[in-house]
């Protein structure tokens, strides 16, 4: 079946970094296009960064400059390198695909930025 599985969250200081990772199975990762969004609390989901199948990236203006989001095919992994965090930060981040018209997610991995 399909599963998004993300890792790499974790409680880190204001200015530090953070690498979160997404394996991906069930479906063929090649092809399609991956996303990570990330939700506050009391807040809607929000798109984070996006990475096409041929590795073009657009990013949320709030994280410009600071995330980077790249993919490894031969893994079936999406990554999400963050620098720079800041508090508004913190939220869980999820990992995100589109299949057959529907959006698969994982379960979440916490970051918590402290300042």
């Amino acid at each position: 079946q399909v599963q998004l599985v993300e890792s790499g969250g974790g409680l880190v200081q204001a200015g530090g970094s953070l690498r979160l990772s997404c394996v991906a199975s069930g479906f063929i990762f090649s092809i399609k296009d991956m996303a990570w969004y990330r939700q506050a609390p009391g807040k809607q989901r929000e798109l984070v960064a996006r990475i096409t199948s041929l590795g073009s990236t657009n990013f949320a203006d709030s994280v410009k400059g600071r995330f980077t989001i790249s993919r490894d095919n031969a893994k079936a992994a999406v990554y999400l390198q963050m620098n720079s965090l800041k508090p508004d930060d913190t939220a869980v981040y999820y990992c995100n695909t589109l299949l057959w018209g529907d959006d698969c997610w994982g379960q979440g991995t916490q970051v918590t930025v402290s300042s």
